[in-house]
């Protein structure tokens, strides 16, 4: 019988509402789900396609694989005995080299329970921190500048402030394009209400920028000094709220020396921008009731990322554009679950509930919480760091878990030959197509979006469902379903488990 069931897009970090249709042929097609809060009704090109990710079974990754040494091919194996081999290998490594020698890689892919259970696994019965995620590569800067910034790495804004702002700054983004849906709704409100006022700065011409009251074709890397000048006529013209710097903020005194330190038309040279453009943006920041600045990978992916988003982050702060409705700093995620693996705790320097791993009172009450082994205090090895202890031997075995180093880290070359060095690398992915499966000692099939059940939480906060079931033998071409206790549908948050229990009884 036709069927239909909402759930949430799994492609990027806005967390859209879809309806999943299921025919009598079990053929599935999507829908833009028009009671959902996020997009209304609304999809973006990946969205519309999603059907496709389950429904094209070519390459999908259907059994276990292993091999017992580095010179013997793969082959199929039954769950108990991947799960057998993989706990012998982490138990033998944790004896002889300690509990830092193993390491899980985990992505923004992942549900927020699945992201649960191996923060929980790792740092609370192995006893290491080694645990991180691709998501360090796009949102550390800003889970950075949020904790030093606000004191807790918590977006202060929802998707319903754009309706209600009427000045809005977009840095070192484009979400015209990576944010679609988002994007569509931004023009919406401009629609409604033309006076309000959109500034980008971009060393690009994107299709953003076509939108744009003032774009700031900044040159490459100048993003601070940009900032520092728009927050010293900010200043000088008296368009800051005095009395929420005095009783809500630090730091103004020392802010305000930093940005005097340079000339307005020194930094419009620097940044190779025309200084009434600077002066045009202030001043709708300064004329505006509600501000938000919204920024992605141009500002995050950086060495001095946490610096640039600090920067930008102040213009908020001193014109107490912040914690009322249609204003405040806003960091648009990449991902769909980066934001609920940070809620759980899922990098090396993080523990659940956005507690502190370097605080002995947040490490003392998850351990009692959990009742596991004490939690060491010293972070483990962040992303890029794991690949580099992979090549000077620090790091004996690896589990990636929906994510391909191989493509999204800054230095393949490096992350590759961590991955030959490796004593043992367990890769879970959906693909057989995955660069890493040829490094990979053993291999578990990992379920799509519609094959399992949780949460994932949006670029605003907002916690999102997602469905289990629906026939989801479509992408297994099975005829009974996933529910049933077939040996190769275990979805990941169930093979963590088992692999915890194992782990323990030995």
């Amino acid at each position: 019988m036709p069927e239909s069931f909402k759930t949430t897009c799994c492609y990027c970090g806005v967390g859209c509402g879809i309806i999943l249709h299921k025919d009598r042929n079990n053929k599935l097609h999507v829908e833009g789900d028009k009671d959902h809060p996020v997009n209304k009704g609304m999809l973006c090109s990946k969205g519309m396609n999603l059907h496709y990710t389950v429904m094209d079974t070519s390459d999908r990754l259907l059994y276990p694989e292993m091999r017992y040494n580095k010179n013997m091919p793969r082959q199929r194996v039954s769950w108990d005995q991947a799960l057998d081999r993989t706990v012998a290998v982490f138990k033998t490594l944790i004896e002889k080299y300690g509990p830092d020698s193993v390491a899980f890689y985990a992505s923004g892919q992942c549900l927020t329970e699945e992201y649960y259970v191996v923060n929980k696994l790792i740092k609370g019965f192995i006893g290491s921190n080694n645990i991180d995620t691709n998501s360090r590569l796009c949102m550390s800067s800003a889970v950075a500048a949020y904790k030093m910034s606000l004191g807790e790495d918590s977006v202060p804004v929802s998707y319903d402030d754009i309706e209600l702002a009427d000045c809005i700054f977009v840095a070192g983004a484009n979400p015209a394009w990576c944010h679609p849906i988002l994007w569509r709704r931004v023009e919406a409100a401009r629609a409604k209400n033309p006076n309000i006022k959109i500034i980008v700065s971009d060393p690009r011409k994107t299709q953003t920028c076509a939108y744009a009251n003032v774009h700031l074709q900044l040159k490459p890397g100048t993003d601070i000094v940009l900032h520092h000048a728009i927050g010293r006529i900010l200043i000088e013209n008296g368009d800051i709220d005095s009395s929420f710097v005095k009783n809500h903020t630090e730091g103004f005194e020392q802010y305000s020396k930093q940005v005097m330190k340079r000339t307005i038309a020194e930094a419009a040279k620097i940044c190779d921008i025309d200084e009434h453009l600077i002066r045009e943006a202030a001043a709708y920041i300064g004329d505006a009731k509600g501000f938000i600045t919204m920024w992605t990978m141009g500002l995050n992916q950086s060495v001095i990322g946490v610096h640039k988003n600090l920067s930008l982050i102040n213009l908020n702060l001193i014109t107490g554009q912040i914690g009322k409705p249609g204003s405040g700093p806003f960091s648009l995620t990449g991902q769909p679950n980066a934001m609920g693996g940070r809620e759980v705790g899922g990098l090396s320097n993080m523990l659940p509930a956005h507690r502190n791993l370097a605080n002995e009172a947040d490490r003392n009450y998850v351990q009692q919480f959990w009742g596991g082994k004490r939690i060491a205090p010293k972070p483990g090895l962040s992303a890029t760091e794991m690949f580099e202890a992979l090549n000077d031997g620090r790091l004996k075995a690896i589990w990636i878990m929906g994510t391909n180093p191989l493509v999204s880290l800054p230095d393949v070359r490096m992350a590759e030959a961590g991955l030959k060095k490796a004593k043992f690398v367990v890769i879970q992915e959906v693909s057989n197509r995955a660069e890493t499966l040829q490094y990979a000692d053993l291999v578990l099939p990992a379920a799509s979006w519609i094959e399992k059940e949780g949460t994932m939480t949006n670029a605003e906060r907002r916690i999102a469902y997602f469905i289990f079931c629906i026939q989801c033998t479509v992408a297994f071409n099975k005829t009974k379903c996933t529910r049933a206790s077939s040996d190769h549908q275990y979805f990941f948050a169930l093979v963590l488990y088992i692999f915890l229990l194992q782990l323990l009884r030995i």
